[in-house]
């Protein structure tokens, strides 16, 4: 809605309920009775979101513009708090439009409303025609007409709900699907959410509620415009047995009963499918979730291919277990009903936990075909976040003790005392002996230590050491702990380092490699692996699978291809490095690590894609291995 649309608006509320003349209108406005009458369809497309507004022509007479108290109150609310439109707004709003509308939308339309050349909305119909495509719908050019949307309801209520897509703040708090509905018509659909849980003892996650407000709000306008979701009858014969319909039902009332909306039965059904796949925070539900014989089976196995897959026995694991179940059971109802998701996440996931993200995807991909499922990696990138809790919590419950001298200049009371607060205060530290400075070096030729604690300090020791008052003063705890801190990344770093080059033999490491396609990189690596004895027949096809499922790039200009570890014979990795940077997934990729690492392996294996993540956030280290002119300066560089 242009400027002068949005004033001829107000013009109407002012005149509500009596008969304004065109000709006025048209002096107000400054412009022709064409274009006010032009103006007037417009107005009426946007009325369609308030059930009481009627435009009614007279002729000869004038418009009469008729609306009660509660639709004038909320479309005062949309009209007054209507802020410029950016570029991003208007790129959802084109698709809105596009999505909503059952007439073709021309670009002149578009390019007049939004005050931009119609080469500008030309692009944008490409971009959101492609994007379109994910949803299997197609934007189709009528000539002469203009351009539509053509798909299934269900389809374009899916794209409707993820048009945020459409911008760069998926990643924001802010969902911009939400602006493009009214004020009072949000805050109603929220309060009739929270209304819903308390009655039914139901606790959804906030993103589950965002996602049911927006579904509903779609509902809303669709069932206003008569464009309802079509539910087969096979469908409906056994939905009346969920919890999730009597929830439905009661949603429904409450809102057919403040917006004056009737809803066929096949839109109860849809927003039950929609309960019954959003997310619940996790004590919710427990009991109906034992009683789920699939959804148990399903969880199990998933543990299971984990733990085969990376060594770690999950099954200790009971909050790992608990949020699983919960978990899984919200996705393996989004792939029945056909809810996809958009994880704002993957990227990050991908690049902060290539291992983990590896390992899963591998697991995911015979889960979904022992079971039929189609997991896809936006679904597996959640999986992710709860495995690698997981390890962290079990790493935690494991960790070992760092073992320290405490070496003190001023007597044996003040060391036991220093001694003392350091227990009191750090768990994971061992006093093996508290002594003088004179002592150190024949205490450590009996009784090696990690570090060393000092209220003096000590030359010629190789051990790291740190220096602190014997008080244990607030500042002391603060550097003691950044030391302890420096020392664990430090071994870690280490550690990652012994993984990694170890693997990379020298005829392994190939450069200027140019193909066109990643699969052409993908299969010459597990080639050269395959000749030299360390992977099975079938681990480049089971390379590739992974790869069309999901992207191995991890960022920095770096890509990690692999297969199963169960079909690696002697765990190595080779390397490809590129001549020309390749389009891999939705980045460019220079250099390209192959994993082979056998199952017997595994902690080798994270310790070495650990490094290999390191690296992809170095720019200037990714640079000088693409820039290397042998296997020996290559090498070198990693370690």
């Amino acid at each position: 809605m242009n400027d002068r649309q949005k004033v001829l608006l107000r013009l109407l509320l002012l005149k509500n309920k009596k008969t304004i003349n065109i000709q006025d209108l048209s002096n107000q406005l400054g412009c022709s009775e064409k274009t006010v009458r032009n103006d007037l369809n417009q107005v009426e497309g946007l009325l369609v979101d308030y059930p009481s507004a009627r435009l009614k022509r007279k002729p000869g007479v004038g418009i009469l513009f008729d609306i009660d108290e509660i639709d004038r109150s909320a479309l005062s609310d949309w009209l007054y708090s209507n802020e410029p439109k950016t570029s991003a707004d208007r790129f959802v709003e084109i698709a809105y439009q596009l999505l909503v509308s059952d007439k073709p939308i021309t670009l002149k339309m578009l390019a007049e409303r939004y005050y931009v050349p119609k080469g500008a909305i030309k692009k944008d119909m490409e971009t959101i025609g492609e994007w379109l495509k994910g949803y299997y719908l197609d934007l189709e050019s009528k000539p002469r007409l203009g351009n539509v949307v053509i798909g299934t309801e269900l389809n374009k209520r899916s794209a409707l709900a993820h048009l945020s897509e459409l911008t760069s703040s998926i990643t924001q708090d802010k969902n911009d699907v939400l602006d493009l509905f009214l004020p009072y018509e949000i805050t109603t659909v929220q309060k009739v959410l929270i209304e819903l849980q308390h009655r039914y003892s139901i606790a959804f996650t906030d993103g589950a509620v965002e996602s049911l407000l927006v579904h509903a709000l779609i509902m809303m306008k669709r069932t206003r415009q008569k464009s309802s979701i079509q539910i087969p009858e096979t469908e409906k014969e056994t939905i009346n047995r969920y919890k999730e319909y009597e929830y439905a039902s009661y949603f429904f009332e409450q809102l057919e009963s403040i917006f004056r909306i009737t809803f066929p039965e096949d839109e109860r059904i849809y927003f039950t499918w929609h309960l019954i796949s959003s997310k619940k925070m996790e004590d919710s539900d427990q009991e109906t979730f034992l009683k789920d014989a699939f959804l148990q089976e399903v969880v199990t196995e998933i543990i299971a291919r984990l733990e085969k897959l990376t060594l770690v026995t999950f099954e200790e694991d009971t909050v790992l277990l608990r949020g699983l179940t919960v978990h899984v059971h919200s996705v393996i109802n989004r792939i029945k009903y056909g809810f996809p998701i958009t994880n704002p996440l993957l990227t990050d996931i991908k690049k902060m936990y290539p291992y983990m993200f590896n390992m899963v995807m591998l697991a995911v991909s015979e889960i979904n075909e022992m079971y039929k499922l189609e997991i896809p990696e936006d679904e597996a990138a959640y999986l992710v976040l709860h495995f690698q809790a997981s390890i962290e919590r079990l790493e935690d419950n494991r960790r070992k003790q760092k073992k320290t001298l405490i070496v003190c200049h001023m007597g044996v009371g003040t060391s036991h005392l220093l001694e003392a607060k350091i227990k009191q205060h750090y768990q994971d530290i061992q006093v093996v002996a508290c002594i003088g400075k004179a002592e150190v070096h024949d205490v450590l030729k009996k009784n090696p230590v990690d570090f060393i604690i000092t209220t003096v300090p000590l030359e010629k020791i190789q051990i790291p050491h740190v220096v602190i008052s014997p008080l244990l003063e607030v500042k002391d705890k603060e550097k003691l702990h950044y030391f302890m801190e420096e020392l664990e990344y430090k071994n870690e770093e280490n550690q990652k380092k012994k993984d990694l080059v170890p693997l990379i033999r020298g005829d392994l490491v190939n450069f200027d490699v140019a193909f066109e396609h990643p699969f052409e990189v993908v299969e010459m690596l597990g080639n050269i692996l395959f000749n030299k004895g360390f992977i099975n027949e079938t681990f480049t096809s089971n390379a590739l699978a992974r790869e069309r499922e999901s992207s191995t790039s991890i960022g920095g200009g770096i890509a990690i291809p692999h297969g199963s570890p169960t079909m690696v014979h002697q765990s190595a990795i080779a390397v490809a490095v590129l001549k020309e940077p390749m389009e891999w997934g939705s980045e460019f990729v220079s250099i390209v690590f192959m994993l082979a690492i056998s199952n017997q392996q595994q902690a080798l294996n994270r310790g070495a894609v650990a490094q290999i993540a390191t690296i992809s956030s170095d720019l200037s280290l990714v640079q000088a291995l693409i820039d290397a002119d042998s296997v020996e300066t290559f090498l070198n560089k990693l370690r």
